[in-house]
């Protein structure tokens, strides 16, 4: 087999021919009349005509005497085209044996027919090269068979498996479907600023930067949440923003430093109005895609046009990790709770941490249908309203599926005093070395000191559902260039690697 560099170097010699015969490998413009999927789809109307331009990559050729068979592919579908050596210009047919290889970008025209096996063809009467691969297709050389390097070279990925670029486009269906549902539900879709002075809206640790023409501190936004509640207070009803979000946290199936999702926040709605939307959006969401209300996800089939299911924080701890009194249990009681579940709480310092590690490892893995979660302690959000019949609650929802986290809600916080304290308490975590908090932002204590009505906050993590909805087991997998390890000193400059 020959080497990455003599494939190349053969590359190049042929990227020569073409230059010495006047050939521009990499022209400004293409012609094509029809994508090829319009060709195959309206083959009969077409075939009709005296000539039709196709272009595509070449993904396959096959010689049989005086005929090349190509395989051209455009990005819609494959469509064949056949090189007969004796109804083509001779010096034309010469010079694709010469220089065409599979991987290349090539414009055809020609007219339709079908072949003996009945398959939809073009018959070439000429072509031009539009880009001269130097690289061969991964097929064609070593294959992608490693995990990290289909993520590095996301672009072979998709080109090569049709299951790959699928998943995508489910994801940007999935996103698109998410807006119009919004947009008609009243919603006005925002933008707030990635680069904050305050990492608020969450309890995360944030990336920082230096801002140099201010000369002061800045921090990528780890939540939109903050902003899109000073929006309720400046009148506007409902407001919603799909954007990236930034942590700097660890790296696992579930989590990407980088990542997408979806805030709201609606005025005069509280967790239960929330529930409900959610509970609609997501069965529409699921209908829409797949015409069905049932998804398949590690093997287990997902019903979404039941109603879901709801539990308390706490009846979910008692019935899985068995813990009889978990809302009394101490630091040192859960301490013990956890070894005996095998998770580690060496690093843990807080009480709602450990509840929260034990939830993970003892109870998210039995959640497979949709599942509601409401009346967490209140130490677990700093954001969320007590619940007034028990104040050592807080009134929020998660909502998850598959053992995926997919949707966090409540009932936002609107009294000033009440949010100084937790920010009070915020801060003296903080103080006390803990890294995920959510610090004092007193630019908005004052904008909910001008009032803000009561509304209730939805917080849906984008990629997460894409892996629920495409039945991927990896964050990398729906997110198309994942944050990696460098994987040597070239490759520091491309973020994604």
């Amino acid at each position: 087999m020959a080497s990455l560099d003599e494939i190349r170097a053969a590359r190049l010699a042929k990227l020569k021919i073409l230059r010495d015969k006047g050939v521009n490998p990499y022209p400004v413009s293409a012609r094509a009349d029809v994508t090829l999927r319009e060709a195959a789809e309206g083959f009969n109307k077409l075939a009709k005509k005296r000539e039709l331009y196709l272009t595509g990559r070449v993904m396959a050729m096959r010689g049989q005497g005086g005929l090349i068979f190509a395989d051209l592919f455009d990005g819609t579908c494959k469509f064949q085209a056949l090189l007969k050596k004796d109804e083509l210009d001779e010096a034309a047919f010469i010079l694709w044996e010469d220089t065409v290889d599979i991987g290349d970008t090539v414009e055809v025209y020609g007219t339709l027919f079908l072949t003996k096996r009945s398959e939809k063809t073009l018959q070439v009467k000429g072509w031009r090269m539009l880009a001269k691969s130097l690289r061969p297709l991964p097929e064609k050389w070593h294959g992608l068979t490693d995990t990290e390097e289909r993520f590095r070279h996301r672009y072979l990925d998709t080109l090569m498996s049709e299951e790959v670029r699928k998943r995508f486009e489910v994801r940007s269906k999935m996103v698109s479907e998410i807006r119009d549902f919004y947009n008609k539900a009243g919603y006005l879709e925002v933008e707030t600023p990635r680069l904050q002075s305050v990492a608020g809206g969450a309890t995360a640790e944030p990336f920082a930067t230096h801002f140099n023409a201010l000369d002061m501190e800045l921090y990528l936004t780890i939540a939109q949440e903050l902003y899109l509640k000073q929006l309720i207070v400046g009148g506007f009803p409902k407001v919603y923003e799909i954007g990236r979000k930034f942590r700097n946290e660890g790296i696992d199936v579930t989590h990407n430093p980088e990542f997408t999702m979806l805030e709201s926040q609606s005025a005069f709605a509280d967790a239960k109005v929330e529930r409900e939307f959610v509970e609609k959006l997501m069965r529409h969401l699921v209908h829409k895609l797949f015409g069905k209300f049932t998804i398949c996800y590690g093997g287990n089939e997902i019903d979404f046009e039941k109603p879901f299911a709801l539990a308390t924080f706490y009846d979910l701890l008692r019935r899985y990790a068995l813990i009889p009194t978990p809302e009394k249990a101490t630091t040192q009681e859960l301490s013990l709770n956890a070894k005996q579940l095998g998770v580690s709480v060496e690093t843990i310092r807080t009480r709602e941490k450990m509840l929260d590690a034990i939830y993970k490892k003892a109870v998210r893995p039995k959640l497979i249908q949709p599942t509601f979660i409401v009346d967490y302690p209140v130490e677990m959000n700093p954001f969320a309203k007590r619940k007034e019949e028990d104040a050592s609650l807080i009134d929020r929802f998660q909502l998850v599926a598959g053992s995926l986290e997919i949707v966090n809600g409540f009932s936002e916080l609107n009294n000033p005093l009440d949010q100084a304290e937790r920010y009070a308490e915020q801060d003296k975590k903080k103080r006390a070395g803990e890294g995920e908090i959510s610090p004092s932002d007193k630019a908005y204590l004052e904008a909910m000191e001008y009032g803000m009505p009561p509304n209730g906050g939805i917080g849906i993590g984008i990629d997460r559902l894409a892996m629920l909805l495409t039945d991927s087991h990896n964050i990398r997998e729906v997110i198309f260039f994942p944050t990696l390890r460098p994987k040597d000193e070239g490759d520091k400059g491309r973020s994604q690697r």
